[in-house]
């Protein structure tokens, strides 16, 4: 078996030592090493999470395959608390339109099935130190690549189909910009730490979405809890967020900007 070809659901098959034994093998193909091959409880089963280091950068070893992405508004129950927080923002002038389904599908990718093969990406995600545009040119002349926007998704979400990572609430009593001990400090659960700062606005190979986060201005602008959770949502990709960052001004916002180091297998 390839390693790229690997899928989740075989990676969810094999027992710890096989686990490992595909860790060190990614590990040696990129010249790095194991710093750690655990076991999580996910999705109402075990998980293995492996991280490679190399050149002082951990990577997360994210299994691909035949992966269902995106969000599905139309099967999805609003909880009474998310329609009362929504029609506050409404009220206040925020969200668009009064229906929160309409808003959430101008806001979310659609479900979808797509394939992806097994990557290693960055646990942590980096700042730039270019423009936004210059981003894919100045990894590749470090042997990384961007992140493409299912893939993304895919290492955010872990199999999960839910509004965020954790599930389809979030805490509507407080905002997450803060907040220490909210569902977004936890990693995903295949290793990366992923959609926990709304002021981190992640680029992928597509500038047409920004993922992870809004540059804070759902935050400190009012909107009402649930919109300033929102872009931590793992399918989040705000088309107008993209067009400021990828615009006129996108050259200022070389600090408010990261990138998500991928090493293909």
């Amino acid at each position: 078996m390839s390693l790229a070809d690997l899928t989740l659901h075989q990676w969810r098959s094999f027992d710890l030592s096989a686990a490992r034994r595909l860790a060190q093998e990614a590990a040696r193909r990129v010249d790095g090493r194991v710093t750690a091959v655990d076991t999580v409880e996910h999705l109402g089963a075990p998980l293995h999470r492996a991280r490679v280091e190399r050149d002082g950068r951990e990577f997360a070893l994210i299994p691909g395959g035949p992966v269902t992405l995106g969000f599905d508004t139309d099967v999805w129950q609003p909880t009474p608390a998310q329609l009362a927080d929504y029609a506050e923002s409404v009220e206040r002038g925020f969200g668009d339109g009064p229906d929160l389904r309409a808003h959430l599908a101008r806001v979310l990718s659609p479900r979808r099935d797509v394939t992806l093969p097994t990557v290693l990406m960055a646990v942590e995600s980096e700042r730039l130190a270019e423009p936004p545009a210059a981003a894919s040119a100045a990894l590749a002349a470090r042997g990384l690549r961007m992140p493409g926007p299912d893939e993304w998704e895919h290492a955010c979400g872990a199999g999960a189909t839910t509004l965020f990572r954790w599930g389809d609430e979030c805490p509507l009593d407080r905002i997450p910009y803060g907040d220490d001990t909210g569902p977004h400090r936890l990693p995903s659960a295949f290793g990366p730490r992923i959609a926990h700062d709304t002021y981190d606005m992640e680029l992928t190979s597509d500038p047409t979405a920004v993922h992870g986060g809004d540059g804070g201005e759902s935050v400190c602008g009012g909107y009402g809890n649930l919109l300033a959770w929102l872009p931590l949502a793992t399918a989040h990709r705000n088309p107008v967020t993209a067009e400021f960052v990828y615009g006129p001004d996108g050259e200022d916002l070389v600090e408010d900007a990261s990138v998500r180091p991928v090493l293909t297998l």
